[in-house]
């Protein structure tokens, strides 16, 4: 089954995304988000750590992305990575950056679901399987 077609469950791609001030923008307060640089435990993930230069690292993490189902790269810049992940079924969209602190040589990172409240795990999930091709490349 190729999955069923939901064009209200996609929203509305948000227009506040992005780095300001060193910083993602925070979760809101429904658990359908992770970041690393939130502090509270529901939110609160692990970036991704790099040694390599900054344009090696986004070209490898750009690789992983590419290679998952369903991912759009949206915008991108020399130190940043906004992707979008439509889920199979339903066709939620989640949104993902990547910002690569090149002083502290970590991704920060910020997945959320763009509707509903809920989102059974599927933001952190998606963000550790990133991690583990991270460290197994």
């Amino acid at each position: 089954m190729a999955g069923l077609l939901c064009t209200a469950c996609s929203g509305t791609r948000p227009d506040n995304l992005g780095v300001k001030n060193g910083r993602l923008l925070p979760c809101p307060p429904t658990p359908n988000c992770v970041s690393s640089q939130s502090t509270d435990k529901e939110h609160a993930i692990e970036p991704l750590r790099y040694t390599s230069s900054t344009p090696e690292a986004m070209a490898e993490l750009k690789k992983i992305i590419q290679q998952m189902k369903r991912t759009a790269i949206v915008s991108e810049t020399n130190d940043y990575l906004y992707i979008e992940f439509t889920s199979a079924m339903w066709r939620f969209v989640d949104d993902v950056e990547f910002w690569f602190d090149e002083n502290a040589h970590v991704i920060q990172v910020r997945s959320a679901s763009r509707m509903g409240k809920s989102d059974m795990g599927v933001n952190r999930k998606r963000i550790e399987e990133i991690r583990a091709k991270w460290i197994a490349r």
